[in-house]
């Protein structure tokens, strides 16, 4: 069900300025300072989760999509960021301790199955009690299960989380193909598959491929960044380092510093802007991870 809004671009800008407002009112100093803290990637997933809310609003929810624009055009951003920050928490947890593949589905899935549980039958009665709308039981169940084969807005269930099936594919293959002496091997390998799972155009799942399809790159970038960052085999706390030896000059640290907001800030907004919408979708995704990592270099600096 769409929405008329009244005025959408000032009620976009009154919007804005309340939102920024908040956040720098919220804004916090960090206590831990380590890179790549848990911290700073819960704000990316707060960050992330506002971006795909926004867009769902702006282009989705409202007749007049200059409403919340240009807050709603980074949800492709949102989803391979939420990718990324799993793909390396999986892996910093796999690094520290044995993967034992039955522990590992019950401790992921069960975080993305209670959940969906909870909320899955809270839609299916509201949209049959308020919206008069019924779903085929087969399609229910699917969705129960994390198998999601149509992702339109209008005519299924909560369409999207047809990221849980992406995310669910991902956490299946996992702990049998990551091995922590080869870590950037494995994140090579896992592309490969979900590659072939997208491109292979199983019948299935057709409907919902194309979103696939934009998104199979993040969940490896974030195994082979954790890998870089932590394997003891590779190079060991390397952006500590240069900090340190960077340190020992202050004004030469806050040079680079400044620098690199500014370069991840330029490449963050024209690539946001310029998301190569009508490119194919190998160009789509490579846009979009070009535009995470400047959003991540944003929150490291």
């Amino acid at each position: 069900m769409n929405i008329l809004v009244e005025n959408p671009i000032l009620q976009t800008q009154i919007f804005a300025i309340i939102f920024f407002i908040t956040i720098i009112f919220s804004i916090r100093k960090k206590k831990d300072k380590s890179f790549f803290s848990i911290a700073t990637t819960t704000e990316m997933k707060g960050f992330a989760m506002l971006a795909i809310v926004l867009s769902h609003i702006g282009y989705f929810l409202s007749i007049d999509t200059r409403f919340m624009f240009p807050l709603s055009i980074l949800a492709g951003v949102g989803v391979d960021l939420f990718l990324f920050l799993s793909g390396y928490g999986l892996t910093v947890s796999a690094l520290k301790k044995e993967l034992k593949p039955i522990k590992f589905y019950l401790k992921r899935t069960s975080k993305i199955f209670v959940p969906l549980w909870i909320i899955l039958p809270i839609f299916v009665l509201m949209d049959f009690f308020i919206l008069h709308k019924s779903y085929p039981t087969v399609d229910i169940i699917q969705i129960f299960f994390g198998f999601v084969r149509e992702a339109d807005l209008l005519n299924n269930i909560n369409s999207p989380i047809w990221f849980i099936t992406l995310i669910l594919f991902y956490y299946l293959i996992f702990p049998w193909f990551f091995k922590k002496e080869y870590p950037l091997l494995s994140a090579l390998l896992m592309f490969l598959i979900g590659y072939f799972f997208v491109t292979f155009g199983f019948e299935i799942i057709w409907r919902v491929n194309h979103l696939h399809k934009l998104h199979i790159m993040a969940f490896p970038l974030g195994i082979a960044f954790a890998g870089l960052y932590h394997s003891p085999n590779l190079i060991k706390k390397w952006p500590e380092k240069i900090m340190a030896k960077l340190s020992t000059k202050p004004w030469i640290l806050n040079t680079v510093k400044i620098l690199l907001t500014i370069l991840a800030l330029v490449v963050f907004l024209y690539f946001s802007v310029h998301s190569g919408m009508d490119t194919s979708p190998w160009i789509q995704q490579n846009i979009s991870n070009l535009t995470m990592f400047a959003l991540v270099v944003l929150f490291l600096v």
